[in-house]
């Protein structure tokens, strides 16, 4: 999860000199590329430049707004197109079973040694073989409503006739907004059961028949449309919705009463990698505790690095719209890879977008 609205877009940064980067002089004059496909808006753009300063490696993100069209990306992708691809754990699994991610080799990435207990030997990867944690967060509500308490807000608050202000949208992302639904219907956000789903996919189109209703959108372009007064509320990333804040303090986020999830965007290497070494680099120069502290503070997002939790200040890490409180935890859960249970997933959403 990722800050101004861009398309879908290549942002590549060229040094003129290697200062700083340790290269030889053929590699400062033709700096080898690291290209990373990545949500947008997910990096500070000056560690681009610090990046290869240090690295000797030329950086091409390639962005995308979410997971569908994240693999939609890489199935259609020529060969060797990107060599660090950025993506939620609950991709993770299905990344693996369709061969678009390969091992990484553990002993190049020195700093691994940084990452929190907690984000090691996760569920989406037990063994620790595909991933690294790039960032965590939370899906939740962001409105313009400074009258209504965070703590009480629902997901029914977004189609109530007696509080709703204006339009609002849901979040284009199939497995996350389908989740949502279930949560909202107060079943399971990891069952997989035929009916739960249908339920999830009955309750957004009873939303998409609210007057108010104004489409599906990413979390960014949602988030830049609340700033600019074309919507009320939007289910948005916290990262987008701090942003947003920081812009406009008079702009709220929840964790609706329902529950949500958390989640954890992982660095994996394509299987088509290219420049496999400069992928170690990259991976290496963003799990390092000043680089890691430098990330969190600049896009909004809560680091699994815990050596950059010693070097981010206490009002951060008290900020409940990036790191949310215990109670707010308490109602979260992380989604689980479905399985199998991906196709009725698919089924569902395509039911959700072609009506």
């Amino acid at each position: 999860m990722k800050k101004l609205f861009f398309h879908i877009a290549v942002a590549t940064v060229l040094l003129a000199t290697g200062i700083l980067c340790g290269c030889d002089k053929k590699s400062q004059q033709y700096p080898v590329t690291v290209t990373v496909l990545t949500y947008s808006e997910y990096m500070d753009p000056e560690m681009l430049t610090d990046f290869q300063m240090k690295s000797g490696y030329k950086l091409q993100l390639v962005e995308y707004e979410a997971q569908d069209e994240m693999i939609v990306k890489l199935q259609a992708a020529m060969e060797k197109q990107y060599d660090v691809i950025i993506a939620s754990d609950v991709m993770i699994q299905q990344m693996i079973h369709l061969g678009l991610i390969k091992p990484i080799d553990m002993d190049k990435i020195p700093n691994k040694v940084n990452i929190a207990d907690q984000f090691k030997n996760p569920v989406y990867d037990p063994n620790n073989m595909y991933t690294l944690p790039y960032q965590w967060g939370t899906t939740g509500i962001l409105y313009r409503d400074t009258t209504l308490n965070p703590s009480g807000v629902s997901y029914n608050t977004l189609f109530n006739p007696m509080q709703i202000k204006g339009k609002f949208c849901l979040l284009d992302e199939s497995r996350s907004m389908l989740s949502i639904a279930m949560q909202a219907k107060g079943i399971n956000a990891n069952s997989f059961r035929p009916e739960d789903i249908d339920k999830a996919v009955e309750w957004i189109n009873e939303i998409k028949r609210d007057p108010n209703f104004a489409g599906f959108e990413g979390s960014v372009s949602a988030k830049d449309k609340i700033l600019a007064n074309e919507y009320w509320a939007a289910i948005v990333f916290n990262g987008e919705a701090m942003a947003a804040i920081s812009e406009d303090p008079t702009l709220r986020y929840a964790i609706p009463v329902e529950g949500s999830f958390m989640w954890v965007d992982a660095m994996t290497l394509s299987s088509r990698a290219q420049n496999v070494e400069g992928a170690y680099a990259f991976m290496n120069y963003i799990l390092d505790a000043q680089n890691g502290a430098k990330l969190a503070t600049t896009i909004n997002y809560a680091s699994p690095n815990s050596a950059s939790l010693k070097l981010i200040d206490e009002k951060f890490k008290n900020n409940r719209v990036i790191n949310p409180t215990r109670e707010e935890i308490d109602r979260m859960v992380f989604l689980r890879y479905p399985g199998d249970a991906v196709k009725l997933f698919d089924d569902a959403w395509k039911n959700v977008k072609g009506r």
